[in-house]
Parts: structure tokens; sequence; C-alpha cells
């Protein structure tokens, strides 16, 4: 009976905080537009009493969701609790996803395919790791609940930090670089999921 109870509160934990729920809409493109970035005319301003976020762009993306991470314990974790890998043209269609393994792991995006469903160019300008920065703590709650495969629309900054004690994090401004700096640091202002 002890073994019994055992597995069923592990069931239960694993429904309700472990197991993610990931949203499918079958082949297709989902989320076609470009993200759109442009100058910002915002000044910096001071943030969790101990850091400058100077905007460097006006940023929005509505984009497929293909891995997410939840940070708890690192350097950057007090600014930015997730990571979303974000896909959208041919990186938001199933049916190419279904060929490219993507995980995540110390703020880095990965993905491997023996198949190429689409170019390695596609990939790398279609796909991106975002730092991802809640504006308050409504925001913050609407960025943890969302789910793989969600297609979400996000507007905000693209951003670079100094903090009090050194701390410097830049976001990139080009979706078509790669490897260390490339991902977008973004001060996230509104978060909305789209429905289809």
């Amino acid at each position: 009976m002890d073994k019994l109870k055992f597995f069923l509160v592990f069931f239960l934990i694993w429904v309700f905080f472990i197991h993610e729920r990931t949203v499918t809409y079958g082949e297709g493109v989902v989320a076609p537009a470009e993200p759109i970035q442009k100058k910002s005319t915002a000044t910096p301003f001071l943030f969790k009493q101990h850091y400058t976020v100077t905007p460097l762009a006006d940023f929005s993306i509505e984009a497929r969701i293909l891995a997410k991470e939840r940070y708890r314990f690192d350097q950057s974790a007090e600014l930015s609790p997730i990571d979303l890998v974000l896909g959208w043209g041919k990186m938001s269609d199933e049916a190419v996803l279904a060929e490219i393994d993507i995980s995540q792991g110390n703020r880095w995006y990965y993905w491997q395919t023996d198949t190429f469903p689409v170019s390695r160019h596609e990939i790398e300008t279609h796909s991106a790791n975002m730092h991802l920065i809640p504006q308050n703590d409504e925001i913050e709650d609407k960025l943890l609940k969302l789910h793989v495969g969600e297609i979400v629309k996000i507007s905000g900054y693209l951003v670079k930090i100094d903090g009090h004690d050194g701390m410097y994090w830049q976001s990139s401004l080009s979706r078509s670089d790669t490897g260390a700096h490339a991902c977008e640091v973004v001060f996230v202002k509104e978060v909305e999921v789209k429905e289809r």
C-alpha cells in the first residue's frame, strides 16, 4: 500500500509540476511573419534597484515556442527566469520541426538534424533563443505558464543590461548571427498567446 501511495504522489507531482503539455496544430506554417525591430527612442532606466536597462531597439515577435527552459539559480535568473526558443516561417511548421531535435541548457539553444527538412540558413535565421526579462510579476506569470508549441506574441525592447555588481548582458540585434552572444535579451512589456 505504501508503494501505491508513493507512485500516486509521484504521478500527481509529474502531472502538475514536471510534465510539459505540448500544443500541436498539424502541418503548415503557423507563424509566418518576420520579427519587427526598429530603433528605440526609450531612455535607460533602473530596474529591480540593481540593474540599468538600456533599450537598444523596439522589438515584437509572433512565433511558435519550440522549447522553454526555466532558470532559478544562475546569475541572470533574478532578471530572466525563462528562456524561449522561438521559431517563425518554416521553423513554425510541425512537419519541419518533426525532423529537428531541439534542446536548451545553460542559456544555450541546440539543434540537430540528419535530414535537413529546410536549409541550415533557414534554421539559423528563423529560430532563436531569447532571454526574457519580464517587466513585472504579471508578465512573469504569463511567461512561466507558456507551453511548447503555442504561438506567442511578445513585445518590448532588445536591451543592454549593466548590473551594479559588474554584470553585463547585451542583446543581439540580428536574427542571422549564431553562437555566443547571438541570443536576444528581451525586456518583455506585453505577452499574448495567439489562438488558432
